[in-house]
């Protein structure tokens, strides 16, 4: 969709947003406009209209507007009103729209001094964010999927443009992660995914893509294992986005797990919930987002992305539970469950990246661990990390957007769980669930060498079952907004 800037006195679509306040006076644009207290009395007939944040009166617009309806968006008290909560009521807002058929609309920012926080750029992110839909693989019921509003003209007596464009890049990468994280798993496949990698090209993104021979080339063993049970073969992508020439080893690296349907291999997943599994791959749908992001916004930063591309499937040459393997690193690993697969994909991902790009600082995001939906839930994600600077950097990031992460811990007791009696090390714990989520990270940090790193646990966050306030039910694309603002606090700021 799109956003248009324009100027107070250009009213001119088929609906008008007016913004009020839990004390329900109107703006002084409105106020000029309803000269007869058509929308005032409204308003006030409406009895369910409390003053609360979110809550909207839409009015068949009265004589002397151009306008076919005005719609009323009440912010609540201002004193409280943050960016997230002006979020939640832009995403209210477009919900509204596209249930009364609304195409095109113009919200009005009249003057609000009162609320301290930009109502133009968090409302229209709320619209955004919540304006989605995959619906490509519709047919007989495609009209009914799309949605009606396409166009928002955000009228105000000044405007930011340029901290919008930032911004509106940053969420379209978001909806490709959507989008990625949303397609069928016949469709997304390693080959397929590399090939949408190859498109960040156009952006000045630097994109190769490593086929399986050169994985083994490389002695990528841990990543083989995993994929040596599909026909679709897998693939490494790395991405390169180098946008400070004037500090050129100053690199940051995220990599993404992209197992694009895990089956759980020899240890096959029971029935229930398998089908979800489509969305193994979000890590690497977070990484290749953000990159697009960051090219689409001409980042002042130097980063990586680097995605590891597997189908974890049960066949006659699938990996076996039993099995040890020697990763790229050359540490062996016991493979004790196959369905514990994405920290093998990982360990030599985050190896190669290691090796190639020397970066200071290493993030990845993976739908590790079923382990840390039961620890968190569905709102945090589960961080992990060596660095103590690194992890309050994510979390003031996490705080600022309003992607919620958790820190928890590593430890000397924990690591010990995953020796292996046969090997260097075994791809589980002993305690089994007990603490899989910090068993499975501590697997991470054998394959990290001397740079600070940090691991995501999203497998919460990235899918949700039921709407909320700015996402429709499905793919969140949690992940692409917190490592935007990551870079943008501490990498580009202090360029």
């Amino acid at each position: 969709m799109n956003f248009i800037f324009k100027s107070l006195s250009e009213l001119s679509s088929e609906a008008a947003i007016f913004l009020i306040s839990e004390s329900l006076n109107l703006p002084k644009t409105l106020v000029n406009l309803d000269q007869h207290n058509h929308i005032a009395n409204a308003i006030k007939a409406d009895r369910a209209f409390g003053g609360k944040s979110g809550q909207i009166v839409t009015v068949l617009a009265p004589h002397g507007f151009l306008q076919k309806q005005v719609i009323i968006l009440c912010l609540g008290k201002a004193a409280e009103a943050t960016n997230l909560t002006v979020q939640q009521a832009g995403g209210t807002l477009a919900c509204k729209l596209n249930q009364i058929k609304i195409s095109e609309a113009d919200l009005v920012i009249d003057t609000m001094e009162e609320f301290k926080v930009d109502l133009g750029m968090n409302l229209a992110i709320g619209i955004k964010l919540k304006n989605y839909a995959f619906n490509k693989h519709y047919v007989a019921k495609k009209e009914e999927h799309e949605l009606a509003l396409s166009k928002v003209n955000i009228l105000a007596t000044s405007s930011n443009e340029e901290a919008f464009a930032q911004q509106e890049a940053i969420l379209n990468g978001v909806i490709i992660t959507r989008n990625l994280v949303s397609e069928s798993p016949n469709n997304l496949f390693p080959a397929s995914f590399a090939t949408e990698c190859e498109k960040l090209k156009a952006f000045g993104v630097k994109v190769t893509v490593l086929n399986k021979e050169d994985l083994q080339a490389l002695k990528m063993g841990a990543l083989l294992g995993v994929a040596q049970g599909s026909a679709n073969e897998p693939r490494v992508v790395t991405m390169e986005w180098h946008g400070n020439n004037s500090k050129p080893n100053e690199i940051t690296a995220l990599v993404g797990k992209g197992v694009t349907f895990d089956s759980g291999g020899i240890n096959l997943k029971p029935s229930q919930g398998i089908a979800d599994m489509k969305y193994d791959m979000s890590g690497a749908g977070v990484v290749t987002g953000t990159m697009i992001a960051l090219a689409s916004r001409k980042a002042k930063a130097n980063i990586i992305g680097a995605i590891g591309l597997v189908e974890n499937m049960p066949s006659s040459t699938a990996q076996r539970p039993g099995d040890v393997v020697v990763s790229m690193s050359g540490q062996t690993i016991e493979v004790d469950n196959t369905d514990a697969e994405g920290r093998l994909v990982l360990a030599d991902v985050m190896w190669y990246v290691q090796e190639k790009y020397k970066p200071r600082n290493l993030i990845d995001l993976a739908t590790l661990t079923g382990a840390i939906v039961i620890a968190l839930g569905d709102y945090y994600a589960g961080l992990f990390s060596n660095n103590d600077e690194l992890a309050e950097h994510l979390y003031a990031a996490a705080d600022k957007v309003g992607e919620q992460i958790w820190r928890l811990p590593l430890h000397d007791f924990y690591d010990k769980q995953i020796n292996s009696d046969i090997a260097d090390v075994k791809n589980t714990g002993q305690s089994g669930r007990g603490a899989g989520s910090i068993t499975a990270a501590q697997f991470l940090k054998r394959f990290i060498k001397d740079c600070a790193w940090a691991h995501l646990d999203i497998a919460g966050v990235t899918w949700t079952k039921q709407d909320n306030d700015i996402c429709p039910k499905g793919a969140t694309g949690f992940g692409v907004r917190l490592l935007n603002q990551y870079i943008m606090d501490n990498i580009e700021h202090s360029a």
